[in-house]
């Protein structure tokens, strides 16, 4: 298995390195430490997966993502991030990246990534993994803009997005969970969704999400 690092720290490239080489059949094919430079390895070397930095100098990981899958199928992308945004991980997901990945993940989780996607699968971070079923989810045709929700609706729907349970947001609002129960019922209701899917995608679709 081939792999493309792109990182902007020489330090975290060589610990990648050092991890995916240990592995027998793997290999690191090329590795830069910008994003323009990325999409020129990613066409030249047509690796099986290219592992992005979210935050790469000149060009993000997001856009490279976006110039690779115009030019080739050829290479699976994985976004390496330091944190959860629900906002990155719709935005890589949108550019085609089938992995979104944390830092914070153990090296077997890591490679597993790279072995799942060489091998034509998607791999997400638990706490990505929610997104990830929302977009995939089947597109809900919405009937109503974010105005038609009250700004408490509101919340509770951008609190869902973000993975959180009614109890949770109970706690983060101040509210009782009957409270959030009504208020998830309302605003499924004013948008015409008919489920926790649909209704995170129209949050992630509408950015009530935090950044």
């Amino acid at each position: 298995m081939r792999v493309l690092l792109a990182h902007g720290q020489i330090v975290v490239r060589r610990d990648l390195r050092a991890l995916i080489e240990a592995r027998e059949n793997f290999e690191v094919c090329a590795e830069t430490s910008n994003g323009p430079d990325a999409v020129e390895l990613a066409l030249q070397h047509q690796p099986d997966v290219a592992i992005l930095d979210i935050a790469l100098p000149i060009m993000d990981g997001i856009e490279v993502t976006r110039q690779i899958r115009k030019e080739t199928r050829r290479t699976e992308i994985m976004i390496f991030a330091m944190r959860d945004s629900t906002d990155k991980i719709f935005d890589a997901l949108e550019a085609g990246a089938r992995g979104y990945v944390f830092k914070s993940e153990a090296g077997d989780r890591i490679v597993e990534a790279i072995r799942t996607l060489a091998r034509g699968g998607a791999f997400f971070s638990s706490r990505a993994d929610h997104i990830a079923n929302a977009f995939n989810a089947v597109e809900p045709q919405f009937d109503s803009h974010p105005t038609a929700l009250t700004i408490r609706e509101c919340d509770v729907v951008r609190l869902i997005a973000e993975g959180k349970s009614n109890k949770h947001i109970a706690r983060l609002l101040d509210i009782s969970v009957k409270t959030v129960e009504t208020h998830r019922s309302s605003s499924m209701r004013k948008l015409s969704v008919h489920s926790t899917a649909e209704l995170v995608r129209y949050a992630i679709r509408c950015r009530l999400i935090l950044p």
